[in-house]
């Protein structure tokens, strides 16, 4: 039977239980453990994505990403090289943790090597500028940087410096 996903390169481990939407790109070196990830999606190289995650359609992940258990990532999300999401606040060797459930909306871009802390939502076309650690919500259309992370601006504005970037004018 021929698979609707394709894995383009070696030593990739996708367990049994993985779900892998249509016309999805799988890189080299990447784990998927029991997890469902949408159609049309990339998944970078060195990415690790753990038990129960879901990915929606349409997601871009780069490489060195790490995304454990109890993350929801929705729809047209862009995920930058080397973000770190966490689901323990408090975590120990052998102790007893809770899992805080962390969710990313539709449409939303997080820049690299962000640390996304347990327990946050990141709203709609929301930005997390590079390097940000998240450690609350994140408004619908709102960038955030620094560390942690705080407004400082709207997604339009983001769309306007970028168009700007993208045509050559200053």
């Amino acid at each position: 039977m021929k698979r609707s996903y394709e894995v383009r390169g070696k030593y990739t481990i996708i367990t049994p239980d993985t779900v892998i939407g249509e016309g999805t790109v799988i890189w080299n070196f990447v784990n998927l453990w029991g997890c469902r990830i949408g159609r049309d999606c990339v998944i970078g190289s060195f990415v690790e994505i753990g038990r129960g995650v879901e990915i929606g359609d349409r997601c871009k992940i780069e490489a060195f990403v790490y995304i454990p258990p109890g993350v929801r990532i929705e729809d047209d999300v862009f995920i930058g090289p080397g973000v770190v999401f966490t689901n323990d606040k408090y975590p120990v060797a052998g102790g007893p943790w809770r899992l805080l459930p962390t969710l990313v909306r539709r449409g939303a871009s997080i820049g690299a090597r962000s640390v996304i802390l347990p327990g946050v939502t990141i709203g709609e076309y929301a930005v997390v500028a590079a390097g940000s650690v998240v450690t609350r919500d994140v408004p619908p259309r709102t960038v955030v940087a620094g560390v942690p992370a705080r407004p400082m601006g709207t997604r339009e504005e983001f769309e306007r410096k970028r168009a700007e970037l993208l045509s050559g004018s200053p």
